[in-house]
């Protein structure tokens, strides 16, 4: 399996400008690796047609739970799908806290990505108050049995990204005891849940810094990077920290 990782500029763009960004991603081969980028949506095609055949694609940040209706502002899978996009983010903590997205939503979204053609990149973690009262484990088994007996192991591909609510853009990070832990974690969960091979990436503050570190813990598969993305520089690092 291929490591994998995934760039998520949030409401950004990078200060080096969309062009720049990409042209030094496409002028390196990481042919062993596979590598996401997830812009603001008006910035999608751009990227794509920035990005040609570099082999690296992009995903969107969140989706509507259905292909078309009366919902102003939202964007659905096919929608996302035409931009040549081939992922897109599902569940995110700052979905969940910042626009009331709970696990029966994420569920739908879940559904209408990977019936649109899109792989879902479904994010679960813990806030800082649940890792505190030890209930950690727990909310890892709510937002995964919840939500993934929606879908269909067969012929859907699945990426789950766990990111501690606590560790995320706050440059407080996780250990590596507590990253190996939370992943072999939801490695069992998934097994139990029918679905094996699934690549299970770490988010939380990922830097250069810490990339290596972590990226030698047993089943992490990659990362899902925030802020540490919108330099090239910093997440080509990353990268071939990897």
């Amino acid at each position: 399996m291929k490591r994998l990782i995934a760039a998520n500029w949030k409401m950004n763009v990078p200060p080096e400008g969309i062009e720049a960004w990409c042209h030094a991603l496409t002028s390196l081969r990481f042919d062993d690796r596979e590598i996401f980028v997830a812009p603001p949506f008006p910035f999608l095609s751009q990227i794509v047609d920035n990005l040609g055949t570099s082999g690296i694609a992009t995903a969107g940040q969140t989706c509507s739970w259905t292909e078309h209706g009366a919902l102003t502002g939202e964007v659905s899978p096919g929608m996302i799908r035409a931009t040549g996009a081939k992922a897109v983010l599902v569940g995110h903590s700052e979905r969940r806290a910042s626009f009331g997205e709970n696990d029966s939503i994420v569920a739908r979204k879940l559904v209408a990505a990977a019936s649109g053609g899109l792989t879902p990149i479904l994010c679960i973690g813990e806030t800082a108050d649940e890792r505190s009262e030890q209930k950690t484990a727990a909310v890892l088994e709510r937002q995964l049995e919840s939500v993934i007996p929606s879908i269909d192991s067969r012929g859907t591909r699945l990426v789950v990204a766990y990111e501690p609510v606590w560790a995320i853009g706050t440059g407080e990070n996780a250990t590596p005891d507590q990253v190996a832990e939370a992943h072999e974690l939801i490695a069992r969960l998934l097994g139990s849940l029918g679905w094996t091979d699934v690549p299970i990436l770490y988010g939380g503050s990922v830097k250069p810094s810490n990339a290596g570190e972590l990226a030698a813990v047993d089943q992490v598969s990659g990362f899902l990077v925030g802020g540490a993305s919108l330099s090239s520089q910093s997440f080509i690092e990353i990268i071939r920290s990897t």
